[in-house]
């Protein structure tokens, strides 16, 4: 896992380990990186202490930030006939 994620954020796997190992801070860039390939939230990462607990809902969330605006009409108007015909 350290070895794949080393990897689509482009450091080494050494680097993630002294992340996970030695507290060291990436850069933001890097922080990034490591959000996206992971597909968490970055409130997990600045914000532990809220509970995450819905997981589903925490990844739709990030596919709607990876959304280009005809995704998110299309989105949008997914859910609202979703949510109209309950």
């Amino acid at each position: 896992m350290q070895e794949a994620l080393a990897e689509q954020a482009g450091v080494t796997t050494r680097y993630i380990m002294a992340i996970e190992n030695e507290n060291r801070q990436p850069s933001m860039e890097v922080l990034f990186k490591i959000i996206r390939t992971l597909k968490i939230s970055a409130d997990l990462i600045f914000f532990p202490e809220i509970q995450h607990t819905d997981k589903k809902k925490e990844h739709l969330i990030h596919m709607i930030h990876l959304c280009d605006e005809r995704d998110l009409q299309v989105a949008t108007a997914t859910i609202k006939t979703l949510l109209d015909t309950k």
